[in-house]
């Protein structure tokens, strides 16, 4: 960890406070939205499809307003869309804890949702621009930060709401609040130089020029599957774990363990394979390397169904936790190898222009497949417990590694993943 916070020292301020300002979006993001539901229903009393529709608004206004967000970023500059995301979440927050009325939560729900989609995209392009040609260790210390506030989140929020949720939802506001204050106070306004005198170009112009970038459309089609698999440590893992270590207090403990293997192995070893994976390959073989690694992460469930299941004691929890663990560990390497030379492939993609609106397509394409690819693992966990087949979700997701493995490795290998040349590099600037 010291050299951790070494590395972290010797980034500018802005970099240093962009991670920072992830470690505490996250932290405030997950203390409120995994008890959200259990609220919505419990308290207040709402029919499922009531609960569903309002966390599906949130979904849908973040996933659809991406690429808005980062055009927005773009052309009025990074720091602006940062604030009013952080701004907009902190009202949509604060009123989800003091309102019980359907139109009124839907709204919330909507803010949260459109705040996401207005502060990741210029999150990412400000990190990219300011961390210069340290980009890829600048993103591997930047999803560090971003996986402490997924750890600690949760933890805080089941504090909380054991007093009650609307203390959950105000201390959640009140933290973005903060860092609203901080952001308008410390963080440097910075835009790329095009944004400094357009060429006329409208945004329908832009964004078919985007659409025109066939490599940079085709490698956001081939790592949707990266986000399928790694969101199966909050789907199909903790459900194998609660099918066979029961709904008590052990199958609690075991998704606990989930997530502490997946959060902490990042926080410690993610700078470290990072360092390792750019001393020795190319950004598309690393790339390679990681979404295999995320395909053969489910391999263990595969060999532990031909494994019979104990009737009781530790036996039981072990076959329960343990290759779900290992899955997610698994899983975890694999993000840990691709994901800063994912965010890196995406700037060069771009050629150094509209970044952040490339980062909010590139995060819509990934959006849509997330969604549906959680539906088909969904219909593949219920029928696999239909036909008595527990292997099936495990060996769909497998052939899904693979399948995204074999569409980078092309890529990378017809060189579609090297940066076009547009001339040079625009130069960061301060307004």
């Amino acid at each position: 960890m010291k050299g951790t916070y070494s590395e972290f020292r010797s980034y500018d301020r802005s970099v240093r406070l962009l991670m920072v300002n992830q470690f505490t979006i996250n932290l405030g993001f997950y203390m409120l939205m995994p008890y959200l539901a259990t609220h919505l229903a419990g308290p207040l009393g709402l029919a499922g499809w009531l609960v569903g529709l309002i966390l599906g608004v949130r979904n849908f206004s973040q996933q659809g307003m991406f690429l808005v967000g980062g055009t927005l970023a773009d052309r009025l500059g990074y720091k602006p869309l940062i604030i009013a995301g952080l701004v907009l979440r902190t009202v949509g927050f604060a009123t989800l804890g003091l309102v019980d009325s359907v139109p009124a939560l839907i709204a919330a729900s909507a803010a949260t949702g459109l705040a996401g989609a207005l502060f990741n995209p210029a999150t990412r392009a400000y990190l990219a621009t300011d961390a210069g040609e340290r980009r890829v260790e600048a993103f591997a210390l930047f999803n560090v930060f971003y996986q402490a506030g997924i750890l600690l989140g949760p933890l805080v929020g089941m504090v909380l709401t054991g007093v009650d949720f609307r203390v959950t939802c105000l201390v959640a506001a009140g933290t973005f609040a903060v860092l609203s204050a901080v952001q308008i106070h410390a963080l440097p306004p910075r835009r790329a130089e095009e944004t400094k005198g357009r060429d006329g170009r409208s945004v329908l112009a832009e964004w078919r020029g985007i659409l025109a970038n066939r490599p940079f459309l085709l490698f956001s089609v081939a790592m949707i599957g990266s986000y399928v698999m790694s969101f199966q440590v909050y789907l199909a893992l903790p459900l194998e774990v609660r099918r066979l270590g029961g709904e008590d207090a052990s199958g609690t403990a075991g998704v606990a363990v989930l997530f502490a293997v997946s959060g902490l192995s990042t926080i410690l070893f993610q700078t470290r394979v990072t360092a390792w994976c750019k001393a020795r390959m190319e950004p598309g073989r690393a790339l390679t390397w990681g979404l295999l690694t995320m395909g053969t992460a489910f391999v263990p469930l595969l060999l532990a169904a031909a494994v019979p299941v104990p009737d009781e004691g530790i036996g039981l929890w072990l076959r329960a936790c343990a290759p779900p663990a290992l899955s997610a560990l698994l899983l975890a390497i694999g993000t840990m190898i691709a994901y800063p030379f994912e965010m890196d492939t995406i700037v060069r993609l771009s050629g150094d222009r509209l970044v952040a609106t490339h980062y909010g397509l590139y995060n819509t394409v990934c959006g849509v497949g997330i969604t549906l690819g959680n539906l088909l693992t969904g219909a593949a966990l219920d029928a696999a417990r239909r036909a008595g087949l527990s292997a099936l979700p495990w060996l769909a997701l497998t052939a899904l590694g693979l399948v995204c493995t074999a569409a980078l490795y092309g890529l990378h290998r017809t060189g579609r993943l090297a940066a076009p040349h547009t001339g040079a590099r625009p130069k960061p600037v301060t307004v």
